[in-house]
């Protein structure tokens, strides 16, 4: 059995020999250690005379963001390579190709992007994705509806809930966008300038009802198996191509959680075009691109997810008539929430987003900041009285009007 230690990139060479379907000779293979983000590393494997690459990714045993003084278990790549090999066949296409997994080193071995780019990065520089709202949505309705009990029998769908239970990475969701953000606590990361909206929202009680009340979902509705983390850093991105990486914090929990999170980081990036889009007319095109993809994601993933319940539900009492709709008002109302909580927590939690914090300029980053915010509560504020997507847009007009 190997034991678990931080691979080395000569390590990491010897791991890519072995797929033998990417590097058919093993020969001539380099590596660099390329991971920016908070709990994994990540090495890129090349073979230069071929062209050909893959992905290493290797779990750390703590939060980088933090360090040692925050421990993580391994079992998380497990979970994450268990799900993109699930997403992968529930959405075929749409997920990076899984070749190797190893749970004793905590890595999968993966499809390398590096022809796509983040999109995070993509909508920061002014790109434009025409069938994003249509790979996105075809993903969610899909990896939601075939592991929730409409469309997967319910007692293998009991089992396969226990194989994600993700309690340590639950943890950093219900603290970081459910808790902190709406007290005084240590971890959140507020700028001098927003102290005054932040105890603002501390005092709020009727918003600290909802996101009770959300707090609650996030805890106890075993709805679906969601990515739980889908914000568009973990997407990579051509104007052709879709592909969502990084569900190490998937486990049972509210369908909403995933829409919301692919809304809020669109409404981030909205916000941003404080400084991202040079002049009024482009911010404005800019802006109403972004909700028109908002409005998009939302209703082509309401389409097909009706479309699969209507094709494919197992269960006879789901078909009752009347449930379909009550059931999808509720998924949109979910979707707005988290949106709303997710929108909030990047503002001054402990993870902001590049989309605002890049901003060079202070004045016009609070100004996107407090756009933001002004969206975030609102979102959340209007969550279970929500009857259509179109409030979401209403709400961002609105907030940047407000602020113009």
């Amino acid at each position: 059995m190997t034991q678990y230690h931080s691979l080395t990139e000569a390590e990491a060479i010897e791991i890519a020999k072995s797929i033998q379907e990417v590097f058919p000779t093993g020969e001539g293979l380099e590596c660099r250690e390329i991971g920016d983000g908070n709990l994994n590393l990540v090495f890129h494997i090349t073979q230069p005379a071929t062209g050909r690459s893959l992905v290493i990714k290797q779990a750390l045993p703590y939060a980088k963001v933090v360090g040692e003084s925050w421990p993580l278990t391994l079992d998380r790549a497990r979970i994450e390579s268990e799900a993109l090999i699930l997403q992968g066949k529930l959405a075929p296409g749409l997920v990076p190709k899984v070749y190797k997994t190893d749970n004793e080193l905590a890595i999968t071995v993966m499809e390398d992007l590096s022809d796509h780019v983040i999109m995070r990065r993509g909508l920061i520089e002014g790109g434009r994705y025409p069938l994003f709202a249509g790979h996105i949505s075809e993903f969610m309705a899909r990896t939601l509806f075939f592991t929730s009990d409409l469309g997967f029998n319910q007692q293998e769908k009991k089992r396969l809930v226990g194989s994600f239970i993700n309690p340590e990475l639950c943890k950093i969701t219900e603290d970081l966008i459910f808790d902190d953000p709406y007290y005084d606590s240590p971890n959140n990361n507020i700028e001098p300038h927003l102290r005054d909206a932040a105890e603002a929202i501390w005092q709020d009680k009727e918003l600290h009802l909802e996101v009770a009340v959300l707090r609650e979902k996030f805890l106890t509705h075993a709805q679906a198996l969601i990515h739980g983390d889908l914000h568009t850093g973990s997407i990579f991105i051509t104007p052709e191509s879709t592909k969502v990486i990084d569900p190490e914090f998937a486990y049972y929990g509210p369908m909403g959680f995933d829409v919301g999170a692919v809304i809020a980081n669109l409404l981030l990036n909205y916000a941003g075009q404080e400084h991202w889009s040079p002049n009024g007319a482009e911010r404005a095109d800019r802006r109403g691109y972004l909700l028109n993809t908002i409005r998009d994601v939302w209703t082509l993933f309401e389409e097909k997810f009706r479309a699969l319940w209507n094709e494919h539900g197992i269960d006879r009492i789901s078909r009752t008539a009347g449930y379909q709709d009550e059931y999808m008002r509720r998924l949109l109302q979910d979707s707005i929430g988290f949106a709303g909580a997710k929108t909030v927590r990047r503002i001054y939690g402990l993870s902001h987003v590049i989309d605002i914090d890049n901003i060079p300029d202070a004045a016009v980053r609070e100004r996107a900041q407090r756009i933001a915010l002004d969206i975030g509560t609102a979102l959340i504020k209007i969550n279970r009285k929500a009857e259509s997507i179109e409030e979401v847009v209403r709400i961002a007009q609105d907030a940047v009007s407000a602020r113009g």
